[in-house]
């Protein structure tokens, strides 16, 4: 097998050896009032890994979060509801539509959006309530209220419950303040979801009832996630996007096949629109727009409009004009790439920063900042950090895209399998979709694994084996020669690499 290792999985494999070095005695069990090791602001997948992390290696921690319950966006208002939502949706369309091919019928099948609803929040407060156990075990003071940097070294802690500040004297800073919602660009679009009318991503995780249609701003995850919720359980969806292609970033062969999945599932599409404003006019939404190109003004009503147009740092009441860390585009903080501000002792990771917008990406860089001021050698290899859409089927990608192969001027080649030749995916009825490989064509490193992207019921599982892969320079022979259990959809993953340096056997 030709060995292809590349620098940034060195990298990466140098810092893992390194935080397995002898730990340093941090100070622990410091009287209130004395300074912390570590306060960080922000209790959601960057910040509260960040604390238990830092508190198992000894450091006296402390992290504050405003939410009042600890896991951010992502646990309480995004990935974890959201996915109890497409879950049970799901489950719902396949009792009601699905389960033909099997020779399974089910008659008055119903949802009951309520007990569902109840179902999400369950999920959410017991998953909350185990971070809060972890910062127990860990010795993580928890504070709940809103961080404010007053001075380096100094972090204001407004209560809740309101009253006065209490002062947290520290060594070092962890801004983990994650991101909010964005607006529509150049659009009026009042989002107000206690109206349930226009909507962001939070207010439509909380619907109270089944709308007849719904508008999505957006061809993003965020509302091709949420508009596959609701079209499973009877809404007609309608996705506008500025652009002639959904989920920006995505490789474009595999953008073009999922969009044609989605438009199988009944999902309606209005690609090349600027929308120009949306508003509630008594009780139902209002869209309108205008053609990209050009054209008439177009109008567009619905029960409920979903504004899902990306994210952007928070960074409100933080204080960092207090001590000058220099703020980016949006609201950005800028960091060098040991995740340090301009201002010596405080530091910023997650959805804060640069970078994909990701609680897993926001965990590594958690735990990797809390390694490196622990002195040992904390890294992350933006290279191998996984995206997951998860409708049905899921979207799954790692590495680089061929856009951006193309851009750079690598020689790479591509290797494709389909789910259609797994038997398998034929078996469960579930063949949409296929595994795509993209690899270096020639050089030193020829062979090595540059990109995969995926398209299956499954897709967010299996892309797990491509990250390991990159993350230790793997080819794709070293992967095709890799046994690979049969029956499975796996399978496919292991001829696609094959495909990519040879030929698979079964296509």
């Amino acid at each position: 097998r030709p060995s292809a290792f590349a620098a940034s999985a060195h990298s990466a494999m140098l810092g893992r050896s390194l935080a397995r070095a002898v730990r340093p005695r941090l100070s622990r069990g410091l009287a209130t009032g004395e300074t912390y090791d570590m306060v960080v602001i922000g209790g959601g997948p960057g910040g509260y890994p960040t604390a238990i992390k830092a508190g198992q290696l000894g450091m006296k921690v402390a992290c504050i979060e405003m939410r009042g319950r600890l896991g951010g966006t992502c646990l309480n208002v995004g990935c974890i509801p959201s996915k109890a939502l497409l879950h049970s949706s799901h489950l719902y369309e396949e009792a009601a539509k699905g389960w033909g091919p099997h020779g399974i019928s089910a008659d008055n099948v119903k949802m009951d959006l309520d007990k569902l609803m109840k179902h999400k929040a369950k999920t959410v407060t017991g998953l909350t309530g185990g971070i809060e156990g972890l910062f127990k075990k860990y010795k993580v003071d928890y504070f709940k209220g809103k961080g404010e940097i007053t001075a380096p070294g100094s972090v204001a802690m407004h209560p809740m419950e309101g009253g006065p500040a209490q002062t947290l004297s520290t060594k070092n800073i962890v801004i983990a303040t994650g991101s909010v919602p964005a607006g529509v660009p150049g659009a009026t679009v009042t989002v107000d979801n206690d109206a349930k009318v226009i909507v962001d991503s939070t207010g439509c995780l909380d619907l109270e009832k089944i709308p007849e249609k719904l508008i999505v701003i957006g061809a993003g995850v965020i509302g091709l996630e949420m508009g596959s919720v609701w079209r499973r359980l009877g809404t007609e969806v309608t996705v506008v996007e500025y652009l002639d292609r959904i989920t920006p970033g995505i490789d474009d062969e595999i953008a073009k096949k999922f969009k044609q999945i989605l438009e199988k599932q009944g999902m309606k599409f209005k690609m090349g629109y600027a929308v120009k404003s949306a508003t509630n006019e008594g009780g139902k939404g209002k869209l309108v727009m205008d053609p990209v190109g050009g054209g008439a003004t177009e109008t567009l009503e619905a029960d409920v409009i979903l504004s899902a147009t990306g994210r952007v740092p928070y960074t409100e009441g933080l204080g960092a004009e207090n001590v000058g860390v220099k703020l980016g585009a949006r609201g950005m903080v800028e960091i060098d790439d040991h995740f340090a501000t301009n201002v010596p002792g405080i530091y910023a990771i997650g959805d804060a920063v640069r970078g994909a917008m990701l609680a897993h990406k926001a965990e590594e860089e958690g735990i990797a900042i809390a390694e490196q001021l622990a002195g040992l050698g904390g890294h992350v290899n933006y290279d191998a950090i996984p995206g997951v859409i998860y409708t049905h089927p899921e979207v799954a990608s790692v590495g680089k895209t061929e856009e951006q192969l193309k851009g750079e001027g690598v020689a790479y080649k591509v290797g494709t399998f389909p789910f259609m030749a797994n038997s398998r995916a034929r078996a469960m009825a579930d063949a949409d979709g296929l595994v795509k490989f993209l690899i270096q064509d020639g050089g030193a490193h020829d062979g090595m694994v540059l990109g995969i992207h995926i398209i299956a019921s499954n897709a967010g599982e299996m892309i797990a084996e491509g990250v390991l892969a990159m993350e230790y320079g793997a080819s794709a022979e070293d992967i095709g020669r890799t046994c690979h259990a049969h029956p499975t959809m796996s399978e496919a993953f292991k001829e696609a690499a094959m495909s990519a340096y040879g030929k698979p056997i079964h296509f």
